[in-house]
């Protein structure tokens, strides 16, 4: 817990990303000017300040900070943070801060709000997120954050102020909805329906997990349910994201090589959108 040795950064599309992902040991990705951490890692210092956290899934290396993360902020008399996870994990989180209540004298303040696959929640005036099933444990989930907005039709684009308020006055529908899917974090996972999700798929930004580069590891891909990047390569082919940020990486993996197979696997004008989270090596 507390402060990382390293946290890795980087500005893309003037959003700031902000995390730590090593397969197995720890992984948090923040978007702080979004107001989001996906997952938790161990509770990094640098991210308690964000108000709100999105739990993929349950395991240790994702997880295991929630209890810190609602603490300290107690601590620090910030309001209590609001954890979204998936809903068959509400019970036990909420038993968890009960048991470091016990153990710390002060129970953790927390908004828990359990959520399902289809399901969305208001994090700020017109920003979204959105939940969709991922294929790695029981009820696992990935988040798109979406961004909605209101715009003028196009009939009504040359049309004076004033005018456009009348046909408001007497109930006309000036104004169309546009959801402008900004960063979608796909947690744990292998292949799965969700790769075929308009908001996952036009997302500005994917965070997608690789744990798996070679080739002598694609049975322990499929045995833990992660992408191995054979299988990720195909998938990143039919994506139409401005920038990819590739996470959990396993230690067996040298990061140059999977930025050398990065490179030699995927078409030039792809290959350029892909980024490591962990850009430097371990």
């Amino acid at each position: 817990m507390g402060s990382h040795r390293y946290l890795a950064r980087l500005v893309l599309d003037s959003l700031e990303i902000i995390g730590y992902s090593v397969a197995g040991e720890e992984t948090v990705v923040a978007v702080p000017s979004l107001d989001v951490c996906f997952d938790i890692g161990k509770a990094p210092d640098e991210l308690l300040s964000i108000n709100h956290v999105l739990l993929t899934h349950g395991h240790m290396d994702h997880a295991a900070g929630i209890a810190y993360y609602c603490s300290q902020r107690d601590f620090r008399e910030m309001a209590a943070g609001t954890v979204l996870l998936p809903r068959r994990l509400q019970p036990a989180l909420e038993q968890l801060l009960i048991c470091w209540g016990r153990l710390d004298g002060t129970h953790p303040p927390a908004h828990i709000i359990p959520i399902e696959a289809g399901q969305e929640y208001e994090i700020r005036r017109n920003l979204f997120v959105f939940a969709f099933a991922t294929n790695h444990c029981s009820d696992s989930l990935g988040y798109t954050i979406i961004e909605r907005r209101q715009k003028l039709k196009a009939e009504y684009l040359d049309l004076p102020g004033p005018e456009i308020a009348q046909l408001r006055k007497n109930g006309a529908q000036v104004t169309y909805t546009l959801n402008l899917p900004l960063v979608t974090y796909l947690g744990d996972t292998m292949g799965g329906d969700f790769e075929q999700l308009n908001c996952v798929r036009q997302s500005k930004i994917l965070i997608a997990e690789c744990t798996f580069f070679d080739q002598e590891h694609r049975q322990r891909a499929q045995a833990g349910r992660h992408y191995h990047f054979e299988e990720l390569a195909q998938v990143l082919k039919q994506m139409e994201n401005e920038q990819i940020i590739l996470t959990h990486l396993s230690r067996r993996t040298d990061i140059n090589v999977a930025r050398k197979m990065v490179q030699k696997t995927l078409a030039p004008q792809l290959a350029q959108r892909v980024r490591f989270l962990m850009e430097h090596p371990w």
